[in-house]
């Protein structure tokens, strides 16, 4: 049975519920968006003064669209103007207070896919943790129908998203309201494959305070003076979750993949393997855990 979130996510998730509907009839809007944000990057390459250069060569979006171009020059997301995010083969509802899917976390989902098919049960159980706008869980529902997808989130205004997103895709994925540390416990030792994408960036990171960073939340992106607190954590709690040969599946910093290896093994896990991705960064390594793991302390 799905549970019930408290009444104050169901008014957030109604609300942004309503603002997707608005923006997916924006399609015309969503498109002067797009042309926006391309003149606004070609601007920030060739200097000068930015609004005024952004004016001079879209004059025909000036009236209507004034409004769109000097949020974008602020470095507004492109994706919060146009209220949508591509993911995987899906569109996502998204916008502030909740992080932006890129798409370098596909390969996290391959990872999930290959190993729910190959896992030989009928009704494979798949947890994401920090699940955002539930972009990786409602991947691998899409793609393995069969499959029982949970999601837990802790922050009420993502948690609010992913229910939009559910709402307009009709996908079947439970979505938890709650700290993933303490999340499903009725399913723990139960669990084929999960999936994290957690925040990876150390808090003092400069890239931080750049770009459109600073326009999402803070707490999906920073964890910890190295980066790794999220990730300590997220490995402590799969070696409960999984049951034997189950797999994790950890998105990380393109830097982070010989400590992540490192946290896996220490807990359990076998098999590491971190594959690049199309640009050559190593975003994501999996894990299966081995008969013998034990519950560590993330230390």
């Amino acid at each position: 049975m799905r549970r019930r979130p408290p009444r104050s996510t169901l008014d957030r998730s109604s609300a942004a519920s309503d603002v997707y509907k608005r923006q997916d009839e924006g399609v015309d809007r969503a498109r002067c968006v797009t042309t926006l944000d391309a003149a606004v990057r070609h601007v920030e390459r060739g200097g000068g003064e930015i609004e005024e250069r952004i004016f001079a060569a879209l004059g025909a979006f000036r009236d209507q669209d004034a409004g769109l171009i000097a949020e974008r020059a602020a470095r507004i997301p492109l994706q919060h103007l146009t209220g949508r995010a591509h993911f995987r083969h899906r569109t996502l509802a998204v916008g502030p207070g909740v992080f932006i899917p890129r798409p370098e976390t596909e390969t996290l989902v391959s990872y999930a896919v290959a190993a729910v098919r190959d896992s030989g049960v009928d009704t494979p159980a798949v947890i994401d943790l920090c699940t955002g706008s539930g972009a990786v869980a409602f991947a691998v529902k899409a793609e393995v129908p069969s499959a029982a997808v949970y999601a837990v989130e802790l922050d009420p205004l993502a948690h609010g998203w992913a229910i939009a997103n559910r709402e307009r895709l009709g996908l079947d994925v439970e979505i938890w309201l709650g700290d993933a540390r303490t999340a499903y416990e009725e399913l723990l030792g139960l669990v084929d494959v999960v999936t994290c994408n957690p925040p990876y960036i150390p808090a003092t990171d400069p890239h931080l305070r750049q770009g459109d960073l600073p326009r999402e939340p803070l707490s999906a992106l920073a964890s910890g003076a190295d980066g790794l607190d999220a990730l300590r954590q997220i490995t402590c709690q799969a070696t409960t979750c999984l049951k034997p040969g189950g797999l994790l599946a950890l998105e990380h910093g393109f830097d982070q993949d010989a400590a992540v290896r490192t946290l896996l093994a220490v807990a359990g896990f076998e098999r590491l393997e971190t594959r690049p991705d199309l640009p050559g960064n190593p975003p994501a390594t999996p894990g299966y855990r081995s008969d013998s793991s034990r519950h560590h302390s993330p230390g």
